[in-house]
This record gives C-alpha cells, structure tokens and sequence, in this order.
C-alpha cells in the first residue's frame, strides 16, 4: 500500500515497534500533536500485537525495520486498506520543503560514503545532517531547516517510502544481503532501486555495474535529471573516475565535455594499507559525485576526502602485537562487505574471525575469493553452518577453530587467533554476518573483539 493522500495533522497513526526507530516516530508525532498508537510485543506499547487491534481506527501505519513486509502484521495492515509508512516516508512529509536530500544506498559502504559527504560539507560550511541508518533518526533532523539532508537508507526503509524526491541518489551496490526480511534478491534489488524513484538532478551509479545502470535505466526520475556514473579507470563524459593517481571529474562544471577536473588524490583515501582498496575510492568517488551535484567545489570535495576517518568497527586497526595487525571490522555483516575487506592483504597472511547469522546469505563465492589470503579461521556463530560448509568446500587445507557459545566467546576466539597468527600477519574480525546470535549488535561485537585483543597484553 503506498502513499495515499491522507492529512497528517489529522490522522490517528499507528506505530509499529517502539525501538529506536518507533521512539524516534513517537516523538515526532508527539511534537506536533498528531494522535498515535503503538504496538511492540517486546517494549513497552499501547498493544502488543497488530491482531489485537481495529486497523479501520487509523488512516496511517508506520513501522519499523523488524517488521518484514510478508510477515503476518504487514498483511493484516495492507488487508484493512491502511497506509504503510516507513520512518523515512514520515520524515519526508514533515521535512522542511529547501532542504535538499541526497539518499545513498547499496549492500556496503553506505556509512562510510554518507560521512565522506559529511566531511565534504564540513569543509564546504553547508549546513547539513548525516542521517538514517547511520545512527540519527531521520525524523529528528528532516524539519531542522538544514540546507542538505545526508541519508543513509536501508532496504528495509526503502521497501515503504513512496514519495520521497532526492535530489540526488546512489545504489553503491547489490549483493545477498537481508534475503529473509525480503525473501528473494529480486525484491531486495526492487527495494533498493526505489532509492532513484523521482530522483531530481543526478542518479549517481557505478559505471562497471550492469545491473545497477539499468535500475538507473529503469527509474521514473524527475525531468532534467541526469545518471551519473563513478568507476577506478578513467571516466567517459559525464562520469567521474581515476587518471594515474588522481581522482578526476567529468561530469559536472562547464568543462566536463572535454576537461577532467582534479577533485582529489588517491593518497586523500583513507586506508589502513599502503595503497587504498577499490572500494575505499569507490566510495569517496561517490561521495564526490554527490557533493558536485549541489554544486560543492572541487577544492571543498578534495578537502573533505582528506579529512574524513572511518568510524570505529569499520577497518579500525586496534593494535600490534608481536608482529600481528588486529583489525575490528565488525560492521562486514554479509560476505559482500568482508570480501572487500580481504583486498588489501597478501596470501596466507590472514587469520580470519567469522560468523554469526548468515540472513539468507551464502559463502561459496566468498570463500572461493579469500582462500589464498587466510593462514586459519576462527568460527564463532551460534549456527555458522553455512560458512563453515563453504570453508570444507572450497578451503578445506585451511586450519578451522570453532569456538563454542558462551559470554567469553570473543575472548576464546581473540586467543585461539593469536595462536594460529605469525608476525607479519592480520588478525580479522571480519564476520560476514550478523551480530544477534551472541551479541547486542555489531557495535558490541567490535568492542568485545577490541577487549579482547587489550586483554593479551596484560
């Protein structure tokens, strides 16, 4: 059910979940006195479950991301006829009409490339909120009257926005990912590609991905709009890429039909490595794409490449211990983000920490990629029989320590890592899963990896 004409003001919404996301809802409801109820069968709420109540007695659903949309509650809404919002549909009808969005989404990377849009404006001083699935709520910065909305967004929020117009947007990239939640990967891309949907100035793609063109191909954008598009070689018209060591500009400015403008130099990218990986341009690349779209400069885009630093969880070198790199990148939580991870490293020189709830996921492709790099791995999920199949299947010579379940969990498997870990190697907390099986998410997660790598030295 999409976006039906319906006076906010005047409407009796019902809320689903009262995590941060419904709490965040609730308080923007409770602002602007709009009548609301909610429903959480594990918080405290109005109700405990959809079929507990009458959906003819509110115009507007808004739900959480831990409802799926084939889920029973969901088909109960769409059933009664009832509106079905996600948080980022509710910001976008209360947000402040000369505040321009941009929307990133992909499988991975969306984090680091809305904060090097963030750093960008920074350096530009534009008044600006780096929001969505990032941390912030986007109902509580939308009507902030800031003059650029930075949003990272979910699939999950994707699937029931329906109105939103950026003014610029980017699919980074699609891959398994949330296969439970959306039951198939058709509908996990159709979600995704909702994010180029009435997009109004740039539709912003990576050039080398067929399939991600073609969602920009397929989009109903705004007229006037233009598609974008980003690689690591040099760019055609209209694209921004790599020559030798700069990162260049041909796409936006009176010279992009001949000239290649310096917006940045690799040394700028952010790496734990010598030399930054692939995806670490791509990102910055898209960030960059995005911010000449508002027409920031190439010195302000340059600027802010330089200065942005990656938040913690996310390739975060915790410490060297007689020889050995630990790396937390707990926030690797499907096998497309912890095969980018293994660029940088060399063959048989990886001790790798992984597992946890796969979401749908398989790891055959994985496995097959990180092979060479990886001295031993360390399983820790509470159900990790997926990886560790792919593992016997395709790296079967590589040692395999499975870490039982329990409160110590990361503590055993930081040990038993640094027993199998030789100097010059990396220890990488690299899960290519999901967190919730031992842990309070992938923020937890991290910090207990980092705990206990602390923990050897003493």
């Amino acid at each position: 059910m999409g976006c039906l004409a319906v006076n906010l003001a005047d409407a009796h919404v019902l809320v689903l979940g009262r995590g941060v996301t419904g709490e965040a809802v609730v308080e923007c409801l409770e602002a602007r006195g709009i009548a609301y109820t909610t429903v959480d069968a594990h918080a405290p709420a109005d109700f405990s479950r959809v079929a507990d109540i009458d959906c003819s007695d509110y115009d507007i659903a808004v739900v959480s991301p831990g409802w799926p949309p084939s889920g029973p509650d969901i088909a109960a809404l769409q059933d009664a006829g009832l509106p079905v919002w996600s948080e980022v549909e509710l910001a976008w009808q209360i947000r402040d009409p000369d505040t321009a969005w941009i929307v990133v989404t992909g499988t991975n990377g969306k984090t680091s490339t809305v904060e090097i849009l963030g750093a960008i404006a920074r350096e530009a001083q534009i008044s600006h909120a780096v929001v969505g699935n990032v941390g912030t709520p986007v109902v509580r910065e939308a009507a902030a009257g800031h003059e650029l909305l930075i949003v990272e967004a979910s699939s999950f929020q994707l699937h029931f926005t329906h109105s939103m117009k950026p003014h610029a947007s980017v699919i980074l990239n699609i891959a398994d990912d949330h296969l439970d939640w959306h039951g198939s990967f058709a509908e996990y891309r159709r979600a995704k590609a909702r994010v180029y949907k009435d997009t109004a100035v740039a539709a912003v793609y990576p050039a080398d991905d067929p399939m991600i063109e073609q969602c920009v191909r397929d989009a109903d954008v705004q007229e006037g709009c233009r598609a974008i598009g980003y690689s690591l070689g040099p760019p055609a018209v209209s694209q921004l890429g790599v020559v030798e060591d700069l990162l260049v500009d041909r796409a936006f400015g009176q010279e992009r039909r001949s000239t290649a403008i310096e917006i940045g130099n690799l040394v700028d990218v952010h790496s734990t490595t010598k030399n930054p990986p692939g995806y670490a341009v791509r990102n910055a690349l898209a960030a960059a794409a995005l911010a000449r779209s508002v027409g920031i400069t190439p010195e302000s885009v340059a600027a802010g490449i330089r200065a942005f630093r990656p938040g913690k969880h996310r390739g975060e070198i915790v410490a060297a211990r007689d020889g050995v790199t630990y790396i937390n990148n707990s926030k690797a939580t499907n096998p497309h983000a912890a095969r980018a991870t293994f660029e940088a490293h060399s063959e048989a020189s990886v001790v790798w920490i992984a597992g946890g709830l796969a979401k749908g996921a398989r790891y055959d492709d994985l496995v097959t990629a990180v092979a060479s790099q990886l001295r031993a791995v360390i399983l820790i999920g509470e159900d990790s029989s997926e990886l560790s199949g792919a593992l016997a299947r395709h790296a079967p010579a590589i040692p395999l320590t499975r870490i039982k379940p329990g409160k110590t969990v990361m503590v055993r498997a930081v040990a038993a890592a640094a027993d199998s870990a030789r100097a010059g190697d990396t220890v990488l907390m690299c899960p290519a899963s999901a967190s919730m099986d031992q842990f309070d998410g992938y923020h937890d997660r991290g910090e207990k990896f980092s705990q206990a790598v602390e923990a050897l030295a003493r």
